[in-house]
């Protein structure tokens, strides 16, 4: 049985290897294409927000925040395999202080940016799921 289930295994991982990171990213549709759509999809989102945007204690326009989590999902690339590792990498907290990224919501509330993009990349996947089993009707 302990046999059956090393070379199970084995040719698991074989298979994953000669797939390509595709395979690897099947059960999370975020293959690297879906990955790009995903973090765009973010980036827009934060820049139409027209919401008041926290690092560090100063405060950024919605554009201005878009840009500065681009900038961090270049230098973070080779890393970010989800669109959950690009908010926690890219629009969370501060490399140099470690402080959370805030947002200032309509209602005046200042929130987690992590946590606000949580939300919203949850709406998001709901939305695709929705689309995808329309299609498929």
């Amino acid at each position: 049985m302990k046999l059956s289930l090393i070379a199970g295994a084995s040719i698991l991982m074989f298979t994953l290897i000669a797939l390509g990171p595709q395979a690897v990213h099947a059960g999370t549709a975020e293959g690297p294409h879906a990955l790009e759509q995903t973090v765009q999809f973010l980036l827009d989102y934060v820049a139409r927000s027209e919401l008041t945007f926290i690092r560090n204690s100063k405060r950024y326009t919605s554009s201005e925040a878009a840009e500065h989590m681009r900038a961090k999902y270049q230098h973070f690339k080779d890393k970010i395999k989800t669109a959950d590792d690009f908010i926690e990498l890219a629009a969370s907290k501060s490399l140099l202080s470690g402080k959370l990224y805030l947002v200032v919501t309509e209602q005046g509330e200042e929130l987690p940016s992590g946590e606000w993009l949580r939300d919203v990349l949850a709406d998001y996947r709901t939305q695709h799921e929705a689309d995808r089993l329309r299609v498929r009707r």
